[in-house]
């Protein structure tokens, strides 16, 4: 029993003695080729995209084009908002335009009814004769008639109120025409911000060239010298937007021929329109200006002369005459609307004016691509003066010989 349990025991520590050598073979794997794709290189836009260990969705384009739209939005919604600016002004215009002519024609017919009325009373007072209350009465009734008369008079014919309708008349010809192109340009144009300012200069040059108050900003009825309207900015912007799509003009429809024309048509409006108007705006305010001194000069003679009826035979002479003449007077001043003669000839001055300035512009722009269409350019001219292109050039040509013996306008 004792040498069976020693057996194993000898035989564990004989296999403790020995070495053992082993080796673990591994079979070689086959070479792998694996071509990785390359990672792009971020620009800046997209680096800019990595929030918060995410990189957002949304493409670098698609962001330009959100921006770009909400420009264009800002500059949209400003001209949908002067839009609305100057269709009021049409608005106020014509109401206030309408009331100064009501003004004309009541003060018209006031003054003139007073002044008859105190002429009939002082030839009354001249044929009841005799001393007494009666006399006195009359006498009085119409010296204070005509005074009153004599400042109604003064007062009208410092403000003029045919003049007054005539211009709210032109502001809101002109508002019309700035709303018909805001329209356009928000229909067919792609408008930027250089268009909005360019619209704001307008309109606040208008409200300068055409005020509607009448106190502190009322326009000088009488001036020393007669000038023609002006109601364009000063630093006029050269017209640069062409809603023309179809395809790029060789020179922009520009040549030599056309900017030769169109200095020959800026020589006929200087020498012919522009210095007609003129003449007759002077000749219109030498004539305003005499009436607008004779009727409260008449009044006022009458007014004295009635005064002393009674007196001597020839007050009611001097007071019923110059009663008549201060009406005649009055009536061809404000009747005739002379004041309105006079504003209509500064709107036709400043008309020409204006295609003068326009014109001289645009040929002053060296850069062919920035200035408007020559084709289009020659057709709105052409328009303006009422002509056709044939006989634009034709007008052109006798410009060119010396042979001129027309306006150059067939409008006015």
């Amino acid at each position: 029993m004792a040498s069976v349990l020693l057996l194993p025991s000898s035989s564990s520590s004989c296999c403790c003695s020995r070495k053992i050598n082993a080796a673990i073979y591994v079979p070689k794997l086959p070479k792998l080729s694996l071509s990785l794709p390359k990672i792009p290189m971020r620009n800046l836009g997209e680096e800019l995209n990595i929030r918060d260990g995410f990189i957002n969705t949304i493409p670098v384009e698609k962001i330009n084009d959100r921006s770009h739209n909400s420009s264009t939005n800002i500059v949209t919604t400003q001209l949908y908002a002067i839009l609305e600016a100057v269709a009021d002004r049409v608005e106020m215009h014509a109401n206030i335009g309408e009331q100064r002519d009501n003004w004309n024609t009541l003060l018209l017919n006031s003054i003139n009814m007073i002044t008859l009325t105190a002429a009939t009373m002082a030839g009354v007072a001249a044929t009841a004769g005799g001393i007494g209350m009666p006399l006195l009465a009359l006498k009085l009734s119409s010296t204070l008639l005509y005074s009153a008369a004599t400042g109604m008079l003064l007062i009208m014919n410092k403000i003029q109120p045919s003049q007054l309708a005539e211009e709210q008349r032109n502001a809101t010809r002109l508002f019309k025409q700035l709303q018909s192109q805001i329209q356009t340009m928000l229909v067919i144009g792609t408008p930027a911000q250089e268009d909005v300012k360019e619209v704001m200069e307008k309109v606040l040059a208008f409200d300068k060239a055409y005020p509607l108050p009448l106190l502190g900003a009322m326009l000088e009825k009488f001036p020393a010298k007669f000038e023609p309207a002006v109601w364009w900015p000063k630093n006029q912007v050269l017209q640069k937007k062409n809603f023309l799509h179809e395809g790029k003009q060789c020179n922009n429809g520009w040549s030599e021929e056309l900017e030769m024309e169109m200095r020959e048509i800026v020589k006929v409006v200087e020498r012919k329109d522009i210095e007609d108007y003129v003449r007759l705006g002077n000749l219109a305010l030498k004539i305003n200006k005499t009436l607008a001194i004779s009727g409260p000069l008449l009044t006022g003679i009458a007014a004295l002369g009635s005064a002393f009826v009674g007196n001597g035979s020839w007050a009611p002479i001097v007071a019923v005459v110059a009663g008549a003449l201060a009406s005649t007077v009055s009536a061809f001043e404000h009747g005739g609307q002379v004041g309105m003669v006079i504003e209509m000839y500064r709107n036709c001055g400043g008309f020409f004016q204006l295609l003068q300035e326009s014109i001289e512009t645009t040929l002053q722009e060296r850069d062919l691509e920035k200035r408007e269409n020559g084709e289009l350019f020659e057709m709105k001219v052409a328009l303006k003066l009422g002509r056709s292109l044939s006989q634009l050039r034709e007008l052109a040509r006798k410009s060119a010989s010396s042979h001129v013996d027309e306006f150059a306008s067939k409008l006015f």
